[in-house]
Order: structure tokens, then C-alpha cells, then sequence
């Protein structure tokens, strides 16, 4: 009871000094986005006014009526460390620069750990002008205001790096050496995770089994709270309009069809003697537990049924004239309430005032209407959202660059990827407010068991063709091949350096618009010659070429559907395949396999083409 107390009386401070408070980004060593105007956001309370200092500017603002404040200030050029004054509060070593919010699941979180033997480098890092925040797990039903707490931001310097992520590492380091810019990297992954997850609400209406039903979540999340917490405990609370009861009694006793709290008020009168001095309450047995306040004051709790209630009084609460003691009571089942036949009083040496007779009460939380609303919402644990309401959405009014996206391992074989992949590019683009912001996709790599059969169906090369597919159809993203980064045996391939250059790459030409080949060869049809298929690409590959001396991992069918291991042949822009095997072919598949490793079709940059195939099979 006195760690109760000694906790209560520390919420009541932290509530009286905490004046303002602000978002976990906003902190030490933060990096925000340059040239654009940027968005600071917190609470205060009621009436406070607040003043950002920054760059030699000062902006002054006021929370609304739920608390909020926010301000915009202007573009800033690239730079730091600056520092920036909130009130009372002084935010240290913040940079100007370019933000990446890096998305996915485990192969986004590998930590960087596991990559110092392969790059040893790592370990004497010491660039403290690229910072990497990693938003922590939060999960939820519905849209939340703030991110979890418990991160901060890192730098990359020798003591910091440990901290990172692997890819995040080596984006921002090469991000960093072409462009001589800050770099802050907003790493919000889970490992596992499915991209539904990661799209809101709004963006999956056509998938019933991933939607709830929102009037239901309404009544659930208004059942979930106890709707007297944090005011119905005041003295001077207003509960004219609150029923009677008498005390003692038991909810089913009196008609009260309860599960969960009520709240009982009740004002008694003290002589002026009183005022001030300490005494003792005498509350009989409560079922099941409860929580007293004297005049607003917490007095103490008792978390089961059994103990008799015996709370001391401290002095200096009571005083003179009116006086309220507050009780919260909860209870398990619908018998709840005061036992008959014990003491129910407050005395001391000089007084006795018995507290049986009528009391005020009101229902803070019927648990009955929190079991009709789940019987409602069935899929609450397999719906989407949940990621994104706890860590996309949170972030809405934080200025990024553009996005990386690594996912796809989770859905690997789902005809709905592409849909999902597209539904998420639109909602996050709406969620940060920008029509075109950039998505730098990650195409899965090779993993699993090379395959010496010819193409069969492949999970991971559906999710190839859907992130590739995406890329061709929704402006402003791009694709990184990787089927020749991956492990056959691990699904968290090590080489994350080289996929941070080929990622930055494609940045290089979708962002920073420099006028470089940035991708290998792209499909673009395909003609029957005979015994022959001819495969056109789109001018922009760069020219083809093999990275050994012959093509391979191509494969053609007839009309049979039955694939087999083809020649293939580069002619000028065009690949020509065959095989003796298939004297009238129809179809083409490249690359399309779990492990495609040996797919060796470039571009005279280097740079793989990504799999494709011509059927609709």
C-alpha cells in the first residue's frame, strides 16, 4: 500500500512539472529533412504557451483543446549539429539532412551484429553524420497518436554502430559518401510480419477477412476504458445526475447487472476541529477490489477479496465542513459490492462518522459489452493494420525523403501481393501527405535449394513478378534485384553492402535525378520465329550481355504448359531461346525459381535483369 501511494503521488508530480512533453523523435541527435517545411509536434497542458527556438527563429504556439501543439518552420538547408530550444526543454546535436523511413521485416531488422566478421570495418566506424532510429514493436487495433517508447537515436560512430541495423548501415554510408549529406535512417520493421499488416484500414476494403467491423471497435475500445479514470476521484466532481444506492450491499442484490467497475461517491461533514488531523477508514470487506481517494486523494487499494479495508487518513487531508471519499470498486462477476454486517466508518480519537446509508454510484466499465463487442469482431487477431496503426501512422507528420521497402518472404506465394503492394504504396503516400513519394522496393533474393528441374510454381517468384510488376505500373518507385545476393540456407542473407549500393542506385536516378543506368535489362514482349522465341527489352537496359559466356536459367514451353531448359542466345537488343526439345514453342520463364542463382542476363553496367516470364500460366 505505501509503494501504491509513494507511485500515485509521483503520477500527481510528474503531472504538475511535465509541462510539455514531445514525441520520441524529437530528440538528442534526431535528423530532419532539409529543404522542406517540417512539422514539430507535442503536448502541453491546458493554456501553456510554447516557444521553439531554432536557426536564430523563434515560432510560438498553444496546445488545442485535447493538448496538441504543433508548429511548421521553415526549410532548412543541409548541416548541423544544431541545437533547438522547447520552453524549457533543449534538444542537442540535430542535423539537417535526408531522412529514410526503411520498412519490411526480418531481412530490414538484421542487426548489424552479425555482419562484423564478413565487414570488419564496422567496428571502427566513425561517421557521426548518419543517425539511425529504430521505431520499437507496437501492435494495434486502431490509430495511435505516438510511437512506443524506449529508442533514441544512434550516430555510427565506433560506439554507437552496434546499435544499428545491417542495411540501414550500409544505405546511409553510401547515401552519405555520393552526397555529402546528413542521413538519418527511421528504421520501422518486424521480423515475420506480413505486408496486410503494414497497410491501414481504408486500403483493404476489397479483403473482407482483413477489415473489422468499425462500429464493433468503437463499442470495444469505449467498453475497454474505465470511464471514470483520472476524474470521477476528484472532491468537487460533479455527480448530481449519478443514482443512489445503500450501502452495504451486493450488485446483484440491488439490480445492478454489472461486470467490471463502479464508482461510488460519498459527502460527509466534519467539525472544525477536524480539519487537518489524521484518521483511519473502516470499509468492511469489498468484492473484489478497489481503490480509495479522500477529497481527491489517493488513500490506499486492496487487489482481492478477502482483507478487510483498513486505511490511514494521512493529516492534512480532511478539513473542515464538506468532505468526499471516493471508492473504485471492480469485481470479476455481477456480484460485487460492500459485505453486510462489517464496520464501514472513518474515526479517530475525537470522531466516528459511519458511511453505511446512501451513496451516489455510476458504472465506469461494463466488461459485458467488451464480451458482445469481441463476438463481433472475430478476425481482431488476423486483421490487418495493426503495424501500421502503431508505428506507420504515428509518424505521419515526420518529413522523410522517400521509402525502402523489404518485405515479401512472409507472403511468399500469395496471389494478392501485388494488390497489397500497391494499396500499401498509395496509403503511406496519403498517410505523409506526398502524391510522390519515392519507394525504393527490394525484390526477394535467391533462397532455398537450387533446382536442377526445369521452372515449377514458386511462391518467392510470384512475389518477384508482383514487386516487379508494381514497379511498372506506379510511378515514382523502383526495383533492386538481388537473386544473386541471397543464401541458399539462410534466409537472412549477410550481403547487405552491396544491396545498399545497388539500392542507392536506383536513388540516385528516382531521387536525386542524375541520368545513369540504374537497372538491368527489362522485358518488353516477345515474337514465335519458328522454333524460335525472341525476347525484345526496353531500350533503357544498357545493352545485354551474359556475366559468363552463356546464358542461363532460361526455360520454354509448348503448348502443353511443360517447361524445359532452353538456349538462349543474345542478338543485338534481343535474346533468342529454343530448344530441340520443343519444336512449336509458346512460352518463356527466366529466372523463375525459389533460387535462381545461375540467372546470369546483364546489362553492360552490370546490372541483373529482373525474372520474368511471358505466360499467364
Amino acid at each position: 500500500m505505501r509503494i501504491i501511494a509513494i507511485l500515485f503521488s509521483f503520477f500527481i508530480y510528474q503531472h504538475v512539472v511535465a509541462k510539455i512533453r514531445l514525441p520520441a523523435l524529437i530528440s538528442d541527435r534526431m535528423v530532419l529533412q532539409r529543404e522542406v517545411d517540417l512539422k514539430l509536434w507535442g503536448w502541453a497542458d491546458r493554456g501553456e504557451k510554447v516557444t521553439i527556438r531554432f536557426q536564430g527563429k523563434v515560432y510560438h504556439t498553444q496546445p488545442d483543446t485535447a493538448g496538441k501543439w504543433s508548429v511548421s518552420l521553415a526549410p532548412q538547408q543541409a548541416g548541423g549539429p544544431f541545437i533547438m530550444e522547447i520552453n524549457e526543454l533543449v534538444i542537442r546535436d540535430i542535423l539537417i539532412g535526408d531522412v529514410w523511413l526503411a520498412s519490411g521485416q526480418s531481412n530490414m531488422e538484421t542487426p548489424i551484429l552479425r555482419l562484423v566478421e564478413r565487414y570488419p570495418e564496422i567496428n571502427v566506424s566513425n561517421n557521426h553524420m548518419i543517425r539511425y532510429y529504430k521505431v520499437p514493436t507496437q501492435e494495434a487495433v486502431d490509430e495511435k497518436e505516438e510511437i512506443a517508447s524506449g529508442a533514441q537515436w544512434y550516430s555510427a560512430t565506433a560506439s554507437d554502430v552496434i546499435n544499428w541495423t545491417a542495411l540501414a548501415y550500409f544505405y546511409a554510408e553510401e547515401a552519405y559518401r555520393h552526397t555529402g549529406v546528413p542521413v538519418g535512417m527511421l528504421v520501422v520493421s518486424k521480423g515475420g510480419s506480413n505486408i496486410q499488416s503494414w497497410v491501414n484500414q481504408a486500403h483493404l476494403k476489397e479483403f473482407p477477412a482483413l477489415t473489422v467491423n468499425k462500429d464493433a471497435l468503437a463499442v470495444l475500445e469505449n467498453a475497454a476504458v474505465d470511464q471514470g479514470v483520472n476524474k470521477w476521484y476528484h472532491a468537487d466532481w460533479d455527480d448530481r445526475e449519478w443514482k443512489t444506492v445503500t450501502v452495504p450491499n451486493r450488485w446483484n442484490e440491488t439490480g445492478l447487472d454489472v461486470k467490471g467497475t463502479v464508482w461510488y461517491r460519498k459527502d460527509f461533514d466534519l467539525p472544525p476541529n477536524m480539519g487537518g488531523k489524521h484518521a483511519r477508514l473502516y470499509l468492511g470487506t469489498l468484492v473484489d477490489r478497489d481503490s480509495v481517494f479522500v477529497n481527491g486523494i489517493f488513500v490506499g487499494a486492496t487487489s482481492y477479496f478477502y482483507p478487510p479495508r483498513k486505511y490511514d487518513i494521512p493529516a492534512g487531508i480532511l478539513k473542515s465542513g464538506k468532505n468526499n471519499i471516493t471508492i473504485r470498486l471492480t469485481a470479476d462477476s455481477h456480484d460485487g459490492g460492500f459485505i453486510s454486517d462489517k464496520p464501514y466508518r472513518m474515526s479517530n480519537d475525537e470522531i466516528n462518522v459511519d458511511l453505511t446509508g446512501e451513496w451516489k454510484y455510476k458504472v465506469g466499465q461494463d466488461l459485458k459489452f467488451l464480451e458482445q463487442a469481441k463476438k463481433q469482431l472475430p478476425n481482431l487477431v488476423s486483421m490487418g493494420s495493426r503495424l501500421y496503426n502503431g508505428m506507420i501512422y504515428p509518424l505521419r507528420d515526420y518529413e522523410v525523403k522517400g521509402v525502402i521497402w523489404y518485405q515479401g518472404e512472409s507472403n511468399a506465394g500469395d496471389a494478392n501481393y501485388g494488390k497489397y503492394l500497391k494499396a500499401l504504396v498509395s496509403n503511406w503516400r496519403t498517410t505523409f501527405q506526398k502524391v510522390e513519394l519515392p519507394f525504393l522496393l527490394v525484390q526477394l533474393p535467391n533462397y532455398a535449394p537450387k533446382s536442377v528441374k526445369p521452372p515449377v510454381e514458386s511462391g518467392w517468384a510470384r512475389v518477384r513478378e508482383a514487386q516487379l510488376q508494381t514497379v511498372l505500373e506506379v510511378p515514382k518507385t523502383a526495383l533492386t534485384v538481388t537473386y544473386d545476393l541471397g543464401e541458399w540456407n539462410d534466409i537472412h542473407p549477410l550481403n547487405k553492402k552491396d544491396l545498399a549500393y545497388r539500392l542507392f542506385l536506383q536513388a540516385r536516378r528516382l531521387v536525386y535525378g542524375e541520368q545513369l543506368v540504374s537497372e538491368g535489362p527489362l522485358y518488353k514482349n516477345m515474337k514465335i520465329d519458328g522454333n524460335k522465341i525472341v525476347l525484345f527489352f526496353h531500350p533503357s537496359a544498357g545493352g545485354l550481355k551474359s556475366r559468363e559466356h552463356r546464358l542461363k536459367h532460361f526455360a520454354i514451353a509448348g503448348q502443353d504448359k511443360a517447361y524445359v531448359w532452353a538456349d538462349a542466345v543474345i542478338h543485338d537488343n534481343t535474346v533468342i531461346v529454343s530448344s530441340n526439345d520443343v519444336p512449336n514453342p509458346v512460352a518463356v520463364r527466366y529466372a523463375w525459381g525459389d533460387n535462381p542463382e545461375e540467372a546470369n542476363l546483364q546489362n553492360k553496367a552490370g546490372l541483373l535483369a529482373s525474372p520474368f516470364r511471358t505466360d499467364n500460366w
